[in-house]
């Protein structure tokens, strides 16, 4: 074990940490991630320079449009469902039946213009603050991006002065904050999670807690060895500016993103946020998150629904099992808000797929002209055909480990016995490499699809809790350990105050419509 000063702390904390995540070693499994290349980029060096930052240019970037400025805008091609122009068009309509998730290049994507709507539009000079951020990491950084109500507005701008939360934050960052001084939050990608933070621990030994002395070894294993396999550093100060940052091993993320092992960083994504360097495996990875989303909605949703009802279910999803949402620990408004104010961003992620699918469709007239995307009034009406083939469909096609938690529960509900279920689990093994096969809804899958919908709709749902409670729980229990007691203390004192913020405006709201209701009575 590498050593950084300080070796009796190892035997003060790591008795502590066994005990408090002894449930964790128990009853999840073990998710060391392994340690290889996932491209051919050199990692050797610590300039982020060598990193190429895939944020602009026909390489993982995003594409300006014809005749516009990049001057006060970070701008991306965009249209409306229906439109012949889209760069989705472009994509093989079954880019998702088997993805290859080892490709290397921007060039080995289904099409020069794929996931080109998982980038969102922000303000340049945000953008590029943001991104001086990350040259301030001398720790290769592959892919990253910032997320969260420091980047994207969840309530109306506060009275809270930016000077009270950052020292000394760029002009873009206080004005794109409107006043209201937020943390911002990021994830970084990692190759190699040991090398990382070897470098960071050296750079920034100051954002560690006393687990940094435990050298880069001991972080590394407790990162990708328990919970959901990220090692948060909060409460940091970058540029002048409070950030929090997320560390995750590339293949960690990958594996989320398109088997939802955990939901953890998947349910992050299937929300806008801004990606800063992107990589071409995470972009296939989280354009599969991001379709499976839209799935597992359509599967909860009746035939016909709005934008809001699908865009709120897709948000919802993460934090079904999330026990922070059970404690006062979080704004209970906080999907309705996340809606609310990023209608557009999640109009522009998710339109270009729904326009991919076969079984759904906007049918509304509103949703015809351009300009709709970025009318944050209109609240476009969807249907979906209800045709259990259809739907079966839906069900073969959701994320691996998340469809076997699904199985398991209508194995029981059906009582089929475990020899024909195994069978049946083995002739829909996605790993097997000797089948490449159309992956069409079996009999059982039509089954569970044709159940009723609210037997159906709670059925997902324990298999999304199931999915996310145990990860969420193991990782809020590390985080205590990883940031230390003061910033943890710091952090939970934040998400009450939150909690208490959304229960007031939760008693407003609801007094002013009953105060308007008996005006006009």
């Amino acid at each position: 074990m590498q050593t950084i000063g300080c070796p009796y702390i190892g035997s003060l904390v790591l008795p502590y940490l066994s005990r408090s995540l002894l449930l964790a070693r128990v009853g999840w499994q073990y998710r060391l991630s392994s340690a290889h290349p996932l491209n051919q980029r050199s990692i050797s060096s610590g300039n982020p320079g060598n990193d190429l930052e895939k944020g602009d240019g026909p390489n993982g970037g995003v594409p300006s449009s014809p005749g516009s400025s990049n001057s006060s805008t970070d701008s991306t091609t965009s249209s409306s469902p229906g439109s012949s122009s889209t760069p989705q068009s472009s994509i093989p309509s079954d880019w998702d039946e088997n993805p290859d998730l080892n490709i290397s290049t921007f060039a080995q994507l289904p099409s020069s213009t794929f996931g080109y709507n998982q980038h969102m539009i922000i303000n340049s000079e945000f953008k590029e603050a943001l991104r001086q951020i990350l040259w301030q990491f001398r720790a290769p950084i592959r892919y990253a991006f910032a997320y969260g109500s420091g980047v994207f507005p969840q309530t109306a701008s506060g009275s809270k002065s930016a000077s009270t939360v950052h020292s000394h934050p760029s002009p873009a960052i206080s004005t794109m904050q409107g006043g209201k001084g937020k943390m911002i939050d990021f994830i970084f990608g990692v190759s190699y999670t040991q090398h990382w933070h070897s470098l960071n621990l050296q750079q920034h030994r100051d954002h560690y807690s006393a687990i940094g002395s435990l050298g880069s070894s001991f972080v590394s294993r407790v990162q990708d060895n328990y919970g959901a396999g990220v090692y948060f550093n909060p409460y940091v100060t970058v540029n002048g500016t409070l950030i929090k940052y997320g560390v995750v091993n590339l293949d960690t993320l990958c594996r989320d993103l398109s088997e939802w092992d955990t939901l953890y960083l998947a349910g992050r994504l299937q929300k806008p946020v801004k990606i800063l360097r992107d990589d071409p495996r995470v972009r296939l990875a989280n354009q599969i998150n991001l379709i499976s989303a839209v799935r597992t909605a359509l599967l909860l949703l009746p035939s016909k629904f709005t934008e809001h009802e699908l865009y709120g279910t897709i948000a919802g999803l993460s934090y079904l099992g999330d026990p922070r949402m059970a404690l006062p620990a979080e704004n209970p408004n906080k999907v309705a808000n996340i809606i609310q104010y990023q209608l557009p961003n999640f109009r522009r992620l998710y339109a270009p797929l729904i326009e991919n699918l076969p079984n759904v469709a906007f049918h509304d007239s509103r949703s015809k002209p351009s300009e709709w995307m970025d009318d944050p009034d209109t609240n476009a009406t969807l249907t979906q055909d209800m045709d259990p083939q259809k739907r079966g469909n839906m069900v073969r096609r959701l994320p691996r480990s998340f469809r076997s938690k699904l199985y398991f529960r209508y194995q029981s509900k059906f009582q089929i016995p475990q020899l024909e279920f195994d069978k049946m689990l083995e002739e829909s093994d996605d790993l097997d490499p000797t089948r490449v096969k159309k992956p069409q809804g079996s009999a059982f899958d039509q089954r569970v699809a044709n159940d009723r919908l609210e037997d159906l709709r709670g059925e997902v749902r324990k298999a999304i809790k199931s999915t996310v409670q145990w990860p969420s729980v193991t990782q809020s229990l590390k985080s205590i350990v990883t940031t230390g007691i003061v910033k943890s203390i710091r952090y939970a004192r934040e998400k009450m105050e939150k909690y208490r913020e959304g229960q007031k405006k939760e008693k407003e709201g609801r007094s002013h419509s009953s105060g308007a209701r008996s005006k006009s009575t």
